[in-house]
C-alpha cells in the first residue's frame, strides 16, 4: 500500500511583537489537523516558524536600541516557548534567518530570474510597514486626522520610491484564473476564494521585490546592494524547510506539495497570488490547498492594549486549563470566520460539553462500574436495538469526523463527536442503570459495558484536540498505547469483557466563576 503523506503549514509568525491568542487559534487548528492524520494512518510533516526580515522588525530594533538579530533571536523564542505550553506537535520550526532558508531563498530568486520574470526598474508607490504590503491608489482611503490608510487592514501607508527588482506578475493573471479553475478547492473558505479571484480578475500589476533603503533581509544574489521583499522571503519557508533547492530532498520529495498552508485572512493574497506565481514560475509545484480563518474579536472589539482586551496565551491557560484552552478555542465559532471570543460564552461551553457532557457520562459510567460491577467490564450480550444503535453511531463517529476535517470544517467535526456524546447521555437516563441494580443486574451491566466502550470510542477521537485528557480518559479504561489510533476505532478492538477498571478520576473539571452566587 502507498504510503498516505500529509504536509501541514501554519504561517510563519512576524516577530515584532508577543504571540497573542490569533497566533495560538490558527496554530492549535493546524496541530488538531496534524494529530488527526497522524493518529489517521498518515505521516505527517508539520511546520511552523517565524519571519523574521523585513522593515517591521528592522524598525522595532532600532526603537528597543538593539540589533535586528537580537530582537529576533528573542522573540523567536517566544514562539518556541509557545509550542511547548500549547502542546503543539510540529514536527520543524523555521526561522528565516537561517542559512538553509536563506540557500533557499537565494535559489528560487535565481530561478524566477533564469525565467525573465525578473527586470530591474524604480518603484514609487503607497507601502504600508505594518502590513510589509504594497496598495493601490484605489484600495487606500483616508482617516479622520488625513492619514492615507490600506482598506483592507487599516495600515498607516506611506509613499516609497526607490530602486527595485520587479516580478511580472502582470503577466500571470490568466495563467493563475487557469490554474483556479483547475483546483476548485485551493483557495477555501469560498469567501476568501471570491475575494481572490475579484482581485486577480481585475488585473494584476507587477511586483516590487527588492528594496535597497535597509539591508535586515536576505541579499538579492549578485546584487548585494538589495534585499528581497520580504514576502518573498517568508513565502519561500514552505519549501526551505524541506530542503529546497535540493528537490530531490527526502522531504521535498515526501511532502512537497503541502496538502495545506493555513493562514490568516489578511494574507490570502499573499498566499494565493504571489506564491503559486512564484512557484510556478520556478518549475515547482504549487501547494494544494490554502485555508484562510478570519479575525478574532473579544467581546465584540479587537484586540487592543489601548481597549485592555488583550488575552495573552498564558492567560487563556489559567482561566480555562490547556485542553480547555484548545477545545473552546475551535468550539466557539465556524473556523474560518471571523470569530468572537466571549469568556462568559467560553465557560458555559467548557461546562456545558466537557463538564456536563463528556465528562459527567465519563465519571457516572465508570464510577458505577466500579461500585456495582467490582470495576469489572461485564460481557456485552443480548444487545437490544438501542444498543446497537449507540454503539453504531460511535464507530460512525470517525467517518463524519474525518470528512469535515479534511474540509476544515473543525466545528462542524466537533457536532459530529457531541452528538455521539449526547445520545449517550440520552441512553445512559433512557436505560437507568440504577435502577436496573435493583431490578435486572445482568442488563445493568451490559449497558455499562455498551457506555464503556462508546467512552473508549470519544476516548480515541478526542486525541487531536485534548491530548492530555484524552490519554487520562484512555489510562482509565486500560487501554494500551499501541491500540490508540483511529484503526482502532471499530468493533473488532472493542473494550474486553473482563477489562479492571479502578475508581475513576474527574477529567474535565467545572469552570466556577469566583463572584458566582
Amino acid at each position: 500500500m502507498e504510503d498516505k503523506n500529509f504536509y501541514i503549514t501554519t504561517p510563519i509568525y512576524y516577530v515584532n511583537g508577543d504571540p497573542h491568542m490569533g497566533h495560538v487559534y490558527t496554530t492549535i487548528a493546524s496541530d488538531v489537523l496534524a494529530r488527526f492524520k497522524r493518529l489517521d494512518g498518515y505521516n505527517v510533516h508539520f511546520l511552523t516558524g517565524t519571519d523574521e526580515h523585513g522593515l517591521k522588525v528592522y524598525q522595532a530594533a532600532r526603537d528597543k536600541d538593539m540589533t535586528a538579530q537580537e530582537l529576533t533571536d528573542q522573540c523567536s523564542q517566544k514562539f518556541r516557548d509557545l509550542g511547548k505550553m500549547f502542546n503543539f506537535s510540529n514536527d520543524d520550526f523555521i526561522r528565516t534567518t537561517e542559512d538553509r532558508h536563506k540557500k533557499g531563498a537565494q535559489a528560487l530568486w535565481k530561478k524566477l530570474e533564469e525565467a525573465g520574470d525578473i527586470y530591474l526598474d524604480k518603484y514609487a508607490g503607497w507601502y504600508a510597514v505594518r502590513d510589509e504590503a504594497y496598495y493601490n491608489e484605489d484600495e487606500l482611503y483616508e482617516d479622520e486626522q488625513g492619514v492615507k490608510r490600506a482598506c483592507p487592514t487599516g495600515a498607516e501607508v506611506k509613499w516609497v520610491e526607490e530602486e527595485s527588482y520587479f516580478f511580472k506578475l502582470s503577466e500571470w493573471q490568466d495563467r493563475l484564473l487557469e490554474f483556479y479553475e483547475k483546483n476548485p478547492d485551493f483557495i477555501q473558505p469560498q469567501s476568501r476564494k471570491n475575494e481572490i479571484l475579484s482581485f486577480v480578475k481585475s488585473g494584476l500589476k507587477d511586483l516590487s521585490i527588492s528594496r535597497t533603503t535597509f539591508d535586515w533581509g536576505i541579499h538579492v544574489p549578485g546584487h548585494e546592494s538589495h534585499v528581497m521583499y520580504v514576502w518573498i522571503d517568508a513565502l519561500t519557508n514552505y519549501i526551505t524547510a524541506l530542503g529546497y533547492p535540493d528537490e530531490k530532498a527526502p522531504l521535498f520529495e515526501k511532502f512537497w506539495p503541502a496538502d495545506i498552508h493555513m493562514v490568516g485572512k489578511e494574507i490570502t493574497r499573499f498566499h494565493c497570488v504571489y506564491w503559486p506565481a512564484f512557484l510556478m514560475s520556478a518549475g515547482v509545484q504549487p501547494p494544494k490547498k490554502v485555508f484562510a480563518n478570519g479575525w478574532m474579536t473579544v467581546e465584540g472589539e479587537k484586540m487592543s492594549k489601548s481597549v485592555g482586551n488583550v488575552i495573552t496565551p498564558e492567560t487563556l491557560i489559567e482561566r480555562y486549563g490547556l485542553d480547555g484552552s484548545r477545545f473552546v478555542l475551535l468550539r466557539i465559532a465556524p473556523f474560518g470566520n471571523d470569530c468572537d471570543f466571549s469568556h462568559e460564552h467560553a465557560v458555559n461551553m467548557i461546562n456545558s460539553d466537557l463538564a456536563n457532557g463528556l465528562g459527567n457520562l465519563a465519571q457516572r459510567t465508570l464510577s458505577m462500574i466500579v461500585k456495582n460491577c467490582d470495576g469489572i467490564v461485564s460481557a456485552r450480550n443480548a444487545l437490544t436495538s438501542e444498543d446497537k444503535d449507540l454503539l453504531d453511531e460511535a464507530y460512525q463517529m470517525l467517518e463524519g469526523v474525518r470528512v469535515e476535517f479534511d474540509a476544515v470544517r473543525l466545528h462542524k467535526g466537533f457536532e459530529v463527536i457531541w452528538k455521539v456524546v449526547s445520545a449517550a447521555n440520552g441512553y445512559i437516563d433512557a436505560q437507568a442503570p440504577w435502577t436496573l441494580k435493583k431490578t435486572d443486574p445482568e442488563r445493568m451491566g451490559v449497558v455499562l459495558s455498551v457506555l464503556a466502550e462508546v467512552i473508549r470510542c470519544l476516548g480515541l477521537i478526542i486525541q487531536p484536540i485534548m491530548p492530555d485528557s484524552s490519554e487520562k480518559l484512555l489510562d482509565q479504561l486500560e487501554i494500551p498505547q499501541n491500540e490508540r489510533n483511529f484503526m482502532h476505532l471499530s468493533p473488532e478492538y472493542a473494550l474486553k469483557a473482563g477489562t479492571t477498571i479502578s475508581q475513576p478520576q474527574g477529567v474535565f473539571p467545572r469552570i466556577v466563576e469566583e463572584d458566582a452566587a
